[in-house]
């Protein structure tokens, strides 16, 4: 008998290039989706995933839940809409770096405003790698491509720091060859309440390999509950442009604030209740 992470697949030929971290990303997503499943904290049926463009969104096809395959840079608000509609359902997005940083830029901040009950897993390996290795938002300096042959003149954004200066009530960064982190760093994000982001630091074989030397700069941390000094201290440490110093991966900052769903007396009723707006 299939246990519940084989449910989770689907018949469809997986067409990321061989080796490419996106793979441990869709299994770690799925060992946590699983879990989550298993322990009766949420239903398979209950999952609805949206994915952007990008090499990321392929995992929309991989995983066997209920989504939206969204457009460039749509991935939040397609997901915010998910939660009006429904709010009893899990809602977890996935998106690429240039597709949540530089499309998506809006919608990311707002959603750390708003504090909807949703995930934002983001795919970060510092170029737009499907249409073969622009730059993105969080590109190093010197980074040369097809469009900047002369390389990438632009100071990377920190993301980290965008998040918590947003009111994201959960801010975390993993690392896509570290599948028990990143499995664990899942779970615990979308087991919290309100708006879980996690940034995936992933290298990419293809593009902009000289930041793959971050695998030797990450290391662990505590998490970090309601503490924003000591979380913008962490996201100081890392400026997404060196290939020097320490990249912390964890829990950069937790808190528990009222979310969008309890602000809303029409959503909080329909929670009561366990209906979508379709049932009420």
């Amino acid at each position: 008998m299939a246990n519940t992470k084989d449910k989770l697949s689907t018949k469809y030929g997986i067409t990321w290039c061989p080796g490419c971290p996106n793979h441990m990303i869709l299994e770690a997503a799925k060992r946590a989706f699983a879990k989550l499943i298993d322990e009766k904290t949420i239903k398979q049926e209950d999952i609805a995933i949206v994915t952007g463009i990008g090499c990321h969104a392929k995992i929309f096809d991989y995983i066997n839940v209920s989504g939206f395959y969204g457009l460039h840079g749509r991935v939040v608000p397609t997901a915010l809409g998910i939660k009006l509609g429904n709010p009893n359902l899990t809602v977890v997005g996935f998106e690429g770096d240039g597709d949540a940083y530089a499309e998506g830029m809006e919608h990311f901040v707002h959603a750390g405003r708003f504090n909807a009950n949703m995930t934002l897993l983001v795919h970060d390996n510092q170029a737009f790698a499907l249409t073969t290795g622009q730059a993105t938002p969080t590109t190093q300096q010197g980074y040369k491509n097809k469009v900047e042959p002369q390389g990438q003149q632009n100071i990377p954004i920190n993301p980290i720091k965008i998040a918590l200066a947003s009111g994201a009530s959960f801010v975390a960064r993993t690392y896509a060859l570290n599948l028990e982190h990143m499995t664990k760093t899942i779970e615990a994000a979308i087991k919290h309440k309100g708006f879980s982001y996690v940034e995936i630091i992933q290298p990419c074989l293809q593009f902009n390999k000289e930041m793959d030397e971050a695998r030797k700069l990450t290391y662990e941390i505590p998490n970090n509950k309601d503490d924003m000094d000591k979380a913008m201290k962490i996201a100081s440490e890392w400026d997404y442009n060196t290939k020097t110093g320490r990249i912390p991966i964890g829990i950069i900052y937790e808190t528990q604030k009222p979310t969008l769903e309890e602000n809303w007396p029409q959503l909080s009723e329909l929670m009561k209740k366990k209906v979508g707006w379709k049932n009420k």
